[in-house]
């Protein structure tokens, strides 16, 4: 590391100490007692809100409702307290000062931490690209941004699904490959992606994401443009190659996750795609509490075992922020050869309360990451969400990587994926205001 850099880290870890220090002199100084009542009756408040989720997410009824009151009451008594007792500008200065904290410490890991990109090659531009698009995928991509007229004038052939029927993409993928196609590419969800990503892996040819479906979680990971898809046909004139992994789920392939437990259960249900939210409220308390579904076991490849979990979510390569509910979370880098995996278990609302409080320290969230997971559960067929996809395999059930098996072609002008957001970790920020030395990524 640069010294100038670590230089930097040190002291953006000491202002973010310092400033740690001014909001609990805010509290403690200005306010005797009163500067601890806003602390705790924030996170009493921030703990209560947590336990009412839960109550609305595991139960049905008079205990759903009740839990959704507590999600309203809870914050909306902590504003009242504040105000009652004349405390708002003591809580206003010390969740500034927090805040400013939170983002000196942030800078201070970045920098311990520089950010290096996956490394993109140079390679000879494809002759006879194919390109698969799906008409429907992101409410209508293909014909909004006129991709296949772009593709074409580009050189491309391009294959239209039929949305009306079910087609075997894979075996399209196939077919191009045998009348020549040196390049494979997709306009599409992640679930197409995949299922193209895996043949051109196993003819070693270039695959060509194309940012047309929903999400786009893959294309955001490489750093394409998900705003305008058409910006990823670049690629065919003035591309680079980066070598990706793809993990593989029971033996199919897939870019971003397989998760097993609630969520896989919720995405069978035949309700979900036309009432997400409804479909998911309806089937949550059932399989939270264990009176449907299956509790879930998993082996790691160094042998860990998480047990009795309700949901396990493996990834190809591991997200940035341990907790997999950020905001934005996103995975710096598609080439590390491993999974991320992280495991919840949550049995009541004060289980749920340390999880919102607490984190990826909390007991009821394991955060892990191996090159291999065999799950397995008390049934001969499971659930698993692949890239999305609802899927039922039989178990166990192992994931694992392929380290660099996709080659992957992207404009060499594109947005870049930005430097995610590093975890926070406190212990290391005051390491660093000690001038002690970073730990390693």
């Amino acid at each position: 590391m640069a010294s100038r850099s670590l230089l930097s880290a040190r002291w953006s870890a000491r202002a973010a100490l310092a400033c740690v220090l001014g909001a609990v002199a805010v509290l403690v100084g200005t306010v005797g007692a009163g500067g601890i009542l806003v602390l705790a009756g924030g996170l009493a408040g921030l703990a209560l809100t947590a336990a009412g989720t839960w109550w609305v997410v595991s139960h049905h009824g008079v205990v759903r409702l009740a839990g959704a009151l507590l999600v309203v009451a809870a914050p909306a008594a902590v504003v009242v307290g504040y105000a009652r007792a004349g405390l708002w500008p003591v809580a206003l200065a010390a969740l500034a000062l927090w805040a400013v904290a939170a983002a000196f410490a942030r800078s201070a890991l970045r920098a311990a931490r520089p950010f290096h990109g996956m490394r993109a090659v140079a390679r000879a531009l494809p002759r006879h690209p194919v390109l698969i698009m799906n008409p429907r995928s992101g409410g209508g991509k293909v014909d909004r941004f006129a991709l296949v007229e772009r593709a074409e004038a580009l050189g491309a052939r391009v294959v239209l699904l039929d949305t009306k029927t079910h087609v075997d993409v894979a075996e399209l993928a196939r077919r191009a490959v045998a009348e020549g196609a040196d390049l494979l590419g997709v306009a599409g969800g992640d679930g197409t992606q995949a299922t193209v990503a895996e043949v051109a892996a196993e003819h070693d040819l270039p695959f060509l994401v194309i940012s047309a479906g929903t999400r786009n979680h893959f294309a955001m990971d490489l750093g394409l443009d998900r705003d305008d898809p058409a910006r990823c046909l670049d690629a065919l004139t003035d591309g680079v190659e980066l070598r990706v992994d793809l993990g593989t789920v029971g033996g199919r392939a897939f870019v971003n996750t397989a998760s097993f437990g609630a969520y896989a259960e919720i995405v069978q249900t035949p309700q979900y795609r036309d009432a997400k939210a409804g479909s998911a409220l309806s089937a949550l308390p059932d399989l939270l509490l264990g009176h449907s579904g299956h509790a879930l076991e998993a082996v790691l490849a160094d042998g860990t075992r998480l047990t009795g979990q309700q949901a396990l979510l493996v990834s190809n390569n591991p997200y940035a922020a341990p907790e997999p509910t950020v905001v934005g979370n996103r995975r710096p880098r598609l080439d590390r050869a491993t999974l991320g995996v992280v495991g919840i278990r949550v049995g009541n609302a004060s289980q749920a309360a340390a999880v919102a409080l607490r984190g990826s320290r909390a007991a009821g969230l394991r955060v892990l990451t191996a090159p291999r997971v065999v799950v397995d559960a008390d049934a001969g067929r499971i659930s698993v969400a692949v890239d999305g996809e609802a899927l039922r395999l039989p178990t166990p059930v192992t994931c694992a990587v392929r380290p660099g098996a996709l080659r992957v072609l992207v404009p060499r002008d594109r947005p870049g994926a930005p430097p995610a957001r590093p975890a926070m970790d406190w212990r290391e920020v005051a390491a660093l205001a000690l001038g002690r030395r970073p730990r390693s990524e």
